[in-house]
């Protein structure tokens, strides 16, 4: 399941991969040290919403509109074996609401 680090607040560990950031003020990352994707208000920091994925997720999310005008987000989840978290071959893309 990955390694997790003890830090006295919960936010991961930002190691590979960058973040997105969306026009409405939200931040994608699942550049952390454990196989979470994680989303941020930019404006307070507060998390909107995580997920366990099932690999690491060390890569930069990217986003795309569907013929239908819906968002998404995507993310490959492959792992590490530096930050040693879950190797996988995951794509993975989530509808904004």
């Amino acid at each position: 399941m990955g390694v997790s680090f003890p830090i006295p607040f919960e936010m991961g560990m930002l190691a590979h991969g960058g973040t997105l950031t969306t026009a409405d003020g939200v931040a994608f990352t699942a550049a952390a040290l454990d196989d979470i994707r994680r989303a941020y208000d930019m404006q307070t920091g507060e998390t909107l919403w995580k997920v366990r994925l099932p690999a690491g997720g060390q890569a930069t999310p990217m986003t795309y509109r569907s013929a239908d005008g819906k968002q998404y987000i995507v993310v490959a989840a492959g792992g590490h074996g530096s930050p040693g978290t879950t190797p996988g071959d995951s794509v993975l893309a989530y509808r904004l609401e």
